[in-house]
Parts: C-alpha cells; sequence; structure tokens
C-alpha cells in the first residue's frame, strides 16, 4: 500500500515579485450543496464544537411542523436541476411585489467554482464596516434557511416561514398566470430579495444559481459584478467550451459596472472582458489589478499579503486551508473595494484592522472542513476534476498525514474519472460510496472506475455512506491512535452534507 506523497515545501511570492502571479493558474473549489440526512448516527461521532452558523431544526414543534409545510409546498416545485432558461416569472412575481430588489444595492457573483465562500466573505467585510447585509446563496448545507442571511446570520425557520406566507398570495398569481409554474429556485430568489428589502438591509451579496443572464437572480442591477473562475459544468445547459460558458455567466455585467474578475482560461477572460466593453463596465483583473501577493501554512489557516485596488494589505489570517482560499479573499477583497468605490474614486487602502479582523472570522462549511479528531475527518465539497486537484493540493499543504483513506460518492454526468485521477496520488486506500440523491453515481459503477485508476487493492466498496465512513475510520485507526492517518470524505456536495450530518454537525 503506498504511502501519500510528503508535504512540499510552500513557495510564496514575495511582494516584489506580484507581476509572476499575472497568468498563473488556479483551481477553485466547488460550491458546497447538501440535502438533510437521515437520523442514523455513528460510533465515530464527535469533533469540534458547534458554532459555524449551521442552524438545527426548529427546537419548537409547532415552529417546525410549519417550515416542514413550507418546504413540502417547495418540494412540488420544479427542482433546481430542471430549467425553463427566461427571466419571464422572476420580473412578473417582483413586478407584483412592488420590486422589493431595486431597494437596496447588491453585489452579484457568478463562475464555476468558489462561489459561496467568496460571497461569505464579501458578507464578512462588508459587515465589518457596520453596513447591514443580506446573502443569498445556493444551495445550502443543512436547512434551507441558511439561503437567506441577514447581517451574517441564516434567517430564522420564523422569519423563513412568514417570508413565504407573505408572498405565497403574489406566488400563486403569477403561477396561473405563466405557462410555468415559479420553480423552487424561483420563489427562494423572490422571498430573499423581499426579505432583504423588509429588513432592511444596506446591501445585498447575491449568488448565481447557474449560469448568469437567464438565472432567477439576474433581475438585479449590480454595481459590481464578480466572476469566479470558469470552467467546464453544467455543459449541457451552459455550453461546451470555457468560452461559450462565460458569454452566459457574463450577462451578470450590468451597464457601468464594476467587473471583478478572477484569474481565467484565456477564452473565458476575452469573452467576459468583450461584454465590458459592449456595456462600458469597468474591469478589475485578479493578477493584474488586485491578487495575491504570497501566502503561508499557518495554524488553523494561512496568512497571506494581498494586493488589493488600493493598496497591500499585509498579514491577514485567514482560517481556510487551500491557495484556492486565498484568491477567493483576494477577489472578495476586490469587490468590497470596489463597492467602495477604491480605485475609481480614490486610491487609499480600507482600514487594514477591520480587513484582518474580518477575514479572520470568516468560515466556509463543508470546504477542507475538520469535523472529527483521532482520527481526523475532513470534508471537501470537490465534485470535478479542478475542484479536486485544489482539494488534494490543500489537503497536503494543510495536514502532515501519515496515511490518508478517501470516501468517495459521487454523482452521475460528472467527470469522475478526472476527479479519481486527481484524487490518486494523496489516496492510500479508497471506500466508494454513494449518497441518497437520485443522481448518485451507483457504488458498483464507481467502483469499476476507481479500480482502474487505482488498483483492486486499494479500493473498497461500502453502499451505504454510513457503513463507508465507519470502514474509512477503521482503515485509518489501523495505524494506531498516534499514528497521524486521516480520512477525507469528497466526491460530491451532497456526499460531504450528508457525512457532515452524520458526524454530528447539525
Amino acid at each position: 500500500m503506498s504511502e501519500r506523497p510528503q508535504n512540499q515545501p510552500d513557495e510564496q511570492n514575495e511582494p516584489d515579485e506580484f507581476d509572476d502571479i499575472v497568468g498563473a493558474e488556479t483551481d477553485r473549489d466547488p460550491d458546497l450543496a447538501v440535502i438533510e440526512a437521515g437520523s442514523r448516527t455513528l460510533r465515530a461521532q464527535s469533533g469540534p464544537p458547534q458554532g459555524d452558523g449551521i442552524p438545527a431544526r426548529p427546537s419548537d414543534p409547532e415552529v417546525d411542523r410549519a417550515l416542514r409545510e413550507v418546504e413540502a409546498e417547495l418540494a412540488t416545485r420544479w427542482e433546481e436541476t430542471k430549467l425553463d432558461p427566461s427571466l419571464v416569472r422572476m420580473e412578473a412575481l417582483l413586478d407584483i411585489l412592488g420590486s422589493p430588489h431595486r431597494a437596496y444595492p447588491s453585489i452579484h457573483i457568478t463562475g464555476t467554482n468558489g462561489k459561496t465562500s467568496t460571497a461569505r466573505m464579501i458578507e464578512t467585510l462588508l459587515g465589518s464596516f457596520e453596513l447591514r447585509t443580506g446573502r443569498y446563496t445556493s444551495p445550502h448545507v443543512q436547512s434551507v434557511t441558511e439561503r437567506i442571511s441577514l447581517d451574517g446570520a441564516p434567517i430564522s425557520a420564523e422569519r423563513f416561514i412568514e417570508t413565504y406566507q407573505d408572498i405565497a398570495p403574489y406566488i400563486e398569481m403569477v403561477d396561473d398566470r405563466q405557462q410555468y409554474r415559479l420553480s423552487f429556485f424561483e420563489v427562494l430568489t423572490g422571498m430573499a430579495y423581499a426579505a432583504f428589502a423588509d429588513a432592511p438591509v444596506d446591501i445585498a451579496v447575491v449568488e448565481v444559481g447557474m449560469g448568469g443572464s437567464w438565472d432567477a437572480t439576474n433581475v438585479i442591477d449590480s454595481d459590481v459584478a464578480v466572476i469566479m473562475p470558469i470552467s467546464l459544468d453544467h455543459t449541457d445547459r451552459l455550453g461546451g467550451t470555457p468560452g461559450e460558458i462565460a458569454a452566459e455567466k457574463s450577462g451578470i455585467v450590468k451597464q457601468d459596472a464594476t467587473v471583478v474578475l478572477a484569474q481565467q482560461p484565456v477564452e473565458a477572460a476575452s469573452v467576459v472582458l468583450k461584454r465590458a466593453v459592449e456595456v462600458d463596465a469597468t474591469v478589475a483583473r485578479e493578477g493584474m489589478e488586485f491578487g495575491v501577493v504570497s501566502r503561508e501554512v499557518a495554524v488553523g489557516g494561512q496568512l497571506v499579503t494581498l494586493r488589493g485596488l488600493g493598496g497591500e494589505y499585509p498579514e491577514i489570517f485567514l482560517p481556510l486551508h487551500g491557495a484556492h482560499q486565498a484568491h477567493n479573499a483576494a477577489v472578495a477583497l476586490a469587490a468590497v473595494e470596489a463597492f467602495f468605490g477604491v480605485g475609481s474614486q480614490h486610491a487609499r487602502p480600507l482600514d487594514l484592522d477591520t480587513i484582518r479582523s474580518a477575514f479572520a472570522s470568516v468560515s466556509s462549511p463543508g470546504r477542507m472542513e475538520v469535523v472529527r479528531r483521532s482520527p481526523t475527518v475532513v470534508l471537501d465539497a470537490a465534485h470535478n476534476p479542478g475542484g479536486a486537484r485544489a482539494a488534494a493540493e490543500a489537503v497536503t499543504e494543510a495536514f502532515d498525514f501519515s496515511r490518508l483513506i478517501g470516501v468517495v460518492g459521487a454523482s452521475e454526468g460528472k467527470d469522475v474519472r478526472g476527479l479519481l485521477e486527481a484524487f490518486e496520488p494523496i489516496f492510500a486506500e479508497i471506500v466508494v460510496t454513494r449518497n441518497s440523491s437520485h443522481r448518485a453515481m451507483d457504488a458498483d459503477e464507481l467502483a469499476g472506475l476507481a479500480v482502474e485508476v487505482f488498483g483492486s487493492d486499494r479500493v473498497q466498496v461500502e453502499p451505504r455512506l454510513d457503513d463507508a465512513l465507519e470502514a474509512a475510520i477503521t482503515l485509518a485507526e489501523e495505524e494506531g491512535e498516534y499514528a497521524g492517518a486521516g480520512v477525507l470524505v469528497t466526491g460530491s456536495v451532497i456526499t460531504v452534507g450528508e457525512a457532515r450530518l452524520l458526524l454530528g454537525k447539525g
């Protein structure tokens, strides 16, 4: 059984080497999506204290019943993977609600990977400057209420229920007048915009669900459009090349806006820049106007120096692992600077102490998240080759595991072979499984691919996720309590979400 590669020395860019980052390729972790798991628990249940802002079910039985009724109604609508590319229904709903989405400015975020982590960072930064924030992200980790946050925390179950009940009659009116009913995602988007106006918020941070131009969120006119790294995903809906996907995603760029552009394939960047010219938008490019100057591994995360639109921000502690999170932080900082007019109205940086304090408090559940110790169990929601490469690099850099066991449950329609190949150098053994989604890849089918990549002696099959976690923990424990073996659960956002619940997080 082969050992995983030893950690390589961290390569750091000195401040005077900033130009070296121009054109550098970085892979980003994917967004986290989860469904609520069953009630099974494990003997392995343990881990760090709670406190990540992920709500449990309501303790009040009546509130829980009412929330389940709303969830059940939402479940009767088109799921998020079924789409009718159009803004007609959203525009009709918001018009009848009195255009709540026009009551506040917003920052709009699209891209293939890194949207949710970056949205959380932007929200935290804005809140540190005493702005009241609303954040809309998707999908959720353990409760649908997480999708709508106010002041950095998910809205309460009571408020979620009230918001739905307030707009339910208008939802019904739109349903009756349109060819198709409002989808699950469209209803939640309307709820978020209404909740933000009701709060009211000073600014909304809005993550695109899929694509850009026809995404339900794209009824807002954001002054700042953030485009995270673009790669091949959802190719059946968005296009088969980075350029085609970029054309769809750049639809969030509005007239005279500022575009904060993460590092991109050349083809994708060219499409976005062309869109910016068409609408007279200003572009801030990672690796040119802003970026990561240096980074080094630190206990519990990393220490980074960022170049922003207004200057340099040295020695920022980021409690997240991986180079991709440092780049997400650079994008988030530039987006907040752009919102405050840094780089256009003035060139001075934002207050350094405030920026440091904000970044130090950032969290991102399901991304290199430690949920158990002895042995250490890490969750990462990588579900495509790019995300897998970023996860493999991050776990190698951040954890000194003597042996790493992988638990992988993938989804149909993804580049599963590419994902497995990215993890092969770091997994001593792999336990393949499946999650409860109807889109989950069959465990035996996944095992067939895994054997081709890893060899039969390194592959174990456990169709049930709880059994797979038990098996992986047992394999890690074979080296003894102090040997330093670990477990990485990955392969699908749903797999990670269900494992998170089974391991006692929520």
